[in-house]
């Protein structure tokens, strides 16, 4: 890609080049994951949980056209009190965002694609996309999975976020061979809660073993990210029962209002966060919180390692 279009904060700018570990993070999660204040002071925490593990921060986004790895504080606040008017950006988005000089907030795949160009190899979101329920009519399958099979970018997320079908999502990350690993679990989880009744690829119970396992991947030259699961906090989890009844009454919902497309996953986590009267927005808080710090732990072993 042309970097002509990229802008590096300096902080971050200062760290690759010493060597020193970065974790990118995704800006939906700002501009439609939750209102404001709260959009705007969680990602605050997530950035000071990353600084406490001994990694610096860069939060990614597009604005004015420029793509961003790493915002100020100011750059925060306005995504956040600009809210859903800002474009919810993926892969065929950012052309006309660039030259049109708009702003957009990067999901998993657009954030995967500007860590990669900056030069960052370990990302923290909430949950991934996925191949979504009654994908075998719609053909709705997030552009996340793609990417995975194509950037070189370590994803340390919550698991497939569960209004999707978590056994499909599997299938299609085996058939693009990108590997999936279980932090402390050898089951996926499933967002809200920290079990599925699906298998991982692996087990890892170390930083160290996730970035060893990382470098050996980049060493082999093999192509695509990876995808690293660590379930939510035990004292955060939702009931599995109560949060299934929620996703299928959002679902109804969606279906009954003929959302389709990059709309779906803000219209069900937003009727989930109604249906469980908040109980799911704490939850999605925590777990973000929770991959930050695994990610800058990782990606202070690669720095360590790599030496």
């Amino acid at each position: 890609m042309n970097q002509n279009y990229l802008d590096i904060h300096s902080d971050v700018r200062e760290a690759l080049t010493a060597g020193k570990p970065v974790v990118a993070l995704e800006s939906t999660i700002i501009s439609h994951g939750m209102p404001y204040p709260q959009n705007y002071e969680t990602a605050l925490k997530v950035e000071a949980v990353i600084r406490d593990e001994g990694a610096v921060p860069a939060t990614i986004a597009v604005i004015g056209g420029r793509l961003k790895a790493g915002l100020s504080i100011e750059e925060i606040r306005y995504l956040g009190e600009k809210g859903t008017a800002v474009i919810k950006a993926s892969r065929r988005d950012l052309p006309a965002l660039c030259a049109r000089k708009l702003d957009g907030a990067t999901t998993v795949t657009t954030t995967m694609m500007i860590a990669h160009m900056a030069g960052i190899q370990v990302f923290a979101t909430g949950g991934i996309g996925g191949v979504h329920r009654g994908a075998e009519t719609t053909m709705d399958i997030s552009a996340d999975l793609e990417e995975l099979s194509k950037t070189p970018v370590m994803v340390v997320c919550a698991g497939a976020k569960s209004i999707l079908d978590l056994g499909l999502t599997l299938e299609y990350l085996e058939t693009h061979g990108v590997p999936v690993f279980g932090y402390g679990t050898s089951e996926l989880p499933a967002f809200y809660t920290r079990t599925s009744g699906f298998r991982v690829d692996y087990r890892s119970d170390s930083p160290e073993d996730l970035a060893r396992a990382f470098l050996a991947q980049r060493d082999l030259g093999i192509e695509g990210g990876m995808l690293v699961t660590n379930p939510i906090p035990e004292e955060y989890s939702m009931d599995r029962a109560q949060i299934d009844k929620a996703i299928d009454l959002a679902l109804q919902r969606a279906k009954e209002q003929g959302i389709k497309g990059k709309e779906t996953t803000p219209f069900l986590l937003a009727s989930i966060k109604e249906i469980t009267c908040g109980k799911s927005l704490e939850s999605n808080i925590q777990l973000v919180l929770n991959n930050a710090r695994l990610a800058a732990k990782v990606a202070s072993e690669i720095t360590r390692l790599r030496g």
